[in-house]
């Protein structure tokens, strides 16, 4: 087909491609060829942040000031004191990606006054904003937000706010007063979002009259349904990219499915004719993401060291709660500059390719950078900046401090959901997640402690004829490198040793029975 050819030759600045499957929705931002973001969701699999729920607090924990609520799941969600309140200004501080401050109010609120207010088996209505990652349950908020395009509605508030983001004074002017005259429930808040910049009344008008049904079905559920129970959901994946991602910079969405592209056409048509008009179909032969070489970028991104254009790596390792990040030099060049400005060169290099890592794989939590050592102030604050520069696209609020004495960028990414690969990946069967199994000679001193220790107790004994069974790999060792130390053995304990190697046993598998009456006296993976 004539179009996919066109699309083929012509790199946009900015694309969307959606590979939409039975099981698996994928969504790629591409930005001049270069893959910028990655989501991913299953079918198969709820996803529940952004979801509100009907729930019941089940007990309160002063000392954790949080409440446990039961909302219907496996496990119960996590409350803080500071969040059982709506509070329209907390709701603006995460429309805008700004840290999140404490309510002053219950810095001063006893827990008796909680208690009173907020007793066990107290019905409230919660919002989640993080998943169960982990053992930990969700922790959700009374601080309910119900998105739009252009528009957030904030119910329990009275809140009228305009993101900080839109920074053009005139602008911001201009949507106050749009959203003075909007007709809102006197029971709820707006706020306008940051897609909203330059957008025409008619647009607001169309957002929230969405948001009013959602409103309305929402108070409806709430009324009706007993807890725990979902009042409201979040739409799947597809639908929240036109909602959040489709906006005036993006030259054109592609997707596999005619589907989901007769909808999103739909979705987009109600933005404008023009949008509409950017969102095509892919029907070639090829895997859409293998067509505008995504598949190749998603593999090389995920791997633990990531290589830079400069010569050097990013080395990645990532736990349940910490992200460590070394940054090497590698085969890096410094094309004749001084080594101070090579290793700055890299380390520029690394903290751009670190905000991009940090989006792509949905990672969070504590973060540390171990930088190459500058020397310069002048360098570390420029590689401080280029830090913060990078971070500001980033959609999860982030903070970041500065290079410390000791040469390491430390920052915190707010952690939704788990991350790509804790998603995706289970723990490796053969070394269980270690990344590791013991080297053959560690395998050959184990094997030696217990035959050592097996004699000693069978030490004047009739029976001292020992057959060990072991992986191949192990048996090559003890056959070269360690024979004489098993001939030493066997004359100090006057004993007799027979090996046998089996390929379909663990790498870290050993037994050791007696070969008079086969009996197993030993066996590593009983341990």
């Amino acid at each position: 087909m004539g179009l996919f050819s066109f699309l083929k030759r012509r790199k946009s600045e900015r694309e969307i491609i959606i590979n939409a499957e039975s099981l698996e929705t994928r969504v790629a931002v591409v930005e001049s060829g270069r893959l910028e973001e990655f989501l991913v969701e299953h079918a198969t699999k709820e996803r529940i942040v952004g979801s509100i729920f009907k729930g019941r607090i089940q007990n309160l924990e002063h000392d954790l000031q949080a409440a446990f609520v039961n909302i219907g799941l496996s496990k119960n969600a996590f409350l803080h004191y500071w969040d059982m309140v709506p509070d329209g200004d907390a709701q603006l501080e995460i429309e805008e990606g700004t840290p999140r401050r404490r309510q002053s109010r219950w810095k001063r609120i006893s827990n008796e006054e909680v208690e009173q207010r907020f007793k066990p088996g107290t019905e409230i209505v919660v919002q989640v904003t993080k998943g169960a990652i982990g053992t930990k349950g969700p922790r959700v908020t009374a601080n309910l937000s119900i998105p739009g395009r252009y528009l957030v509605m904030v119910p329990g508030t009275k809140l009228k706010g305009v993101s900080r983001k839109i920074g053009d004074d005139a602008e911001r002017q201009r949507l106050k007063r749009l959203l003075a005259r909007l007709p809102t429930p006197a029971d709820a808040g707006l706020i306008v979002r940051t897609a909203a910049d330059g957008s025409r009344r008619s647009s607001f008008v169309r957002d929230l009259k969405g948001l009013l049904v959602c409103w309305e079905d929402l108070q409806r559920a709430i009324a009706e349904q007993p807890a725990p129970c979902c009042v409201y959901r979040e739409p799947e994946l597809v639908e929240r990219v036109v909602r959040d991602w489709l906006t005036e910079d993006v030259d054109r969405i592609v997707i596999d499915n005619r589907e989901h592209f007769e909808r999103i056409r739909d979705l987009a048509a109600r933005i404008s004719r023009r949008t509409r008009g950017r969102v095509y179909l892919y029907e070639g032969e090829a895997p859409i993401f293998e067509h505008y070489g995504v598949e190749r970028q998603i593999e090389e991104a995920f791997r633990r060291t990531v290589n830079l254009k400069s010569g050097g790596c990013i080395v990645l390792d990532e736990t349940e709660a910490l992200i460590s990040i070394d940054v090497n030099t590698g085969r890096h060049k410094g094309h004749g500059n001084s080594q101070e400005d090579a290793i700055l060169e890299v380390n520029t290099e690394a903290v751009e390719e670190v905000a991009r890592q940090l989006r792509l794989r949905n990672i969070g939590g504590i973060v540390v950078l171990d930088l190459i050592d500058m020397k310069s102030r002048k360098h570390q604050q420029a590689v401080y900046r280029t830090m913060k520069e990078a971070l500001k696209r980033d959609r999860a609020r982030t903070n970041v401090l500065p290079i410390s004495e000791l040469g390491l960028l430390e920052m915190t990414r707010q952690r939704v959901e788990e991350s790509l690969q804790s998603s995706l990946n289970v723990d490796c069967p053969y070394c269980h997640g270690r990344g590791y199994v013991k080297s053959p000679l560690g395998m050959s001193v184990a094997i030696q402690r217990q035959i050592g220790a097996i004699m000693r107790k069978r030490r004047g004994s009739a029976a001292r004829k020992l057959q060990i069974i072991v992986h191949p790999t192990v048996l090559e060792r003890l056959r070269t490198a360690d024979e004489q130390f098993l001939v030493d053995i066997q004359t100090k304990f006057e004993g007799e040793l027979t090996f046998k190697s089996d390929p379909g046993k663990h790498m870290e598998y050993f037994a050791i029975n007696d070969s008079v009456t086969n009996e197993t006296l030993y066996s590593s993976m009983d341990r």
